[in-house]
């Protein structure tokens, strides 16, 4: 084995707790290198074929992929290659220019909770050299702007662009797996057996308020309509004034026609139960 050629994967440095697992359908196996720009990952395709071709994936750090020039610039280099050699690319701002049919969208990607664009990538054809890692290492230099050589003389302070501390990997899509979810359109049947069961329910719910109303209400008790033996205070005035104790002339007899009376011969009051006996109406021959 050469000098310039790495052993078979794993190899290169290991994944920090930071980096992605995944990113764009491709598993990522270790770090190669990194700068301010952004890392340079040993990756493999998520397919069971493409496990023994390797690629060298290419994503913006944290600052470089919130700065708008710093995507264009990775856009410019990815554009200039041969189409052979980038394999895939993706991201904000990836999807224009000659090799945007490389493009890769996160069609199924749930809606993000902030507006931090999707760091911008690129997977490029990996033989395993020295000479590739330095190609990666080329393109970051251009996003940091570390390759461009000075205008002129220096002069004042240094410059220093303002993310280039922000070094950890750039957004990438949190669920590694496709999202969950159906693409096709509902057949008709499966249409009409819906609007059909809610045709039922809707009659069912009908159905029951109906019976609910049509229900007799129960009868509403009462101390004087469930015809008990007590009297009313009223049936009991009217009987006493009907039933009252004075005598009256009938047919020019002697003894006058009777009644059963409910007064008292005491108190001349009326009073409940038998009647009692009144002395006063016995006329003695």
């Amino acid at each position: 084995m050469s000098t310039d050629q790495y052993p078979p994967p794993p190899y290169g440095a290991a994944l920090l707790p930071d980096d992605p697992t995944m990113i764009g359908g491709f598993w990522l196996d270790g770090r190669l290198s990194a700068r301010p720009s952004g890392i340079t990952f040993l990756a493999h395709g998520a397919g069971a074929s493409a496990n023994d071709e390797p690629v060298m994936l290419i994503m913006l750090s944290q600052g470089a992929s919130e700065d708008a020039a710093a995507r264009d610039r990775l856009a410019g280099e990815v554009n200039k290659m041969h189409a052979d050699t980038v394999i895939a690319r993706g991201g904000e701002g990836q999807d224009e220019g000659r090799l945007a049919s490389k493009f890769r969208p996160e069609s199924d990607e749930p809606i993000p909770t902030d507006d931090v664009p999707m760091a911008p990538w690129v997977a490029l054809a990996y033989d395993g050299s020295v000479d590739a890692i330095a190609e990666a290492d080329r393109v970051l230099r251009s996003v940091d702007l570390s390759s461009t050589p000075p205008l002129g003389a220096e002069r004042g302070p240094g410059f220093q662009l303002p993310w280039i501390s922000r070094t950890l990997p750039g957004n990438w899509r949190r669920w590694t797996l496709p999202w969950p979810g159906r693409r096709d359109r509902s057949s008709w049947v499966t249409i009409l057996v819906s609007w059909l069961m809610m045709l039922v329910l809707a009659a069912l719910a009908l159905l029951i308020v109906i019976l609910l109303f049509q229900m007799p209400l129960p009868p509403s008790g009462g101390s004087g309509g469930d015809g008990s033996g007590s009297p009313s205070m009223q049936d009991t005035s009217s009987g006493t004034s009907s039933q009252s104790g004075t005598p009256e002339d009938s047919g020019g007899h002697d003894s006058p026609t009777q009644s059963a009376s409910m007064i008292s011969p005491t108190t001349g009051t009326a009073s409940e139960g038998e009647p009692s006996r009144n002395e006063n109406l016995w006329i003695h021959d």
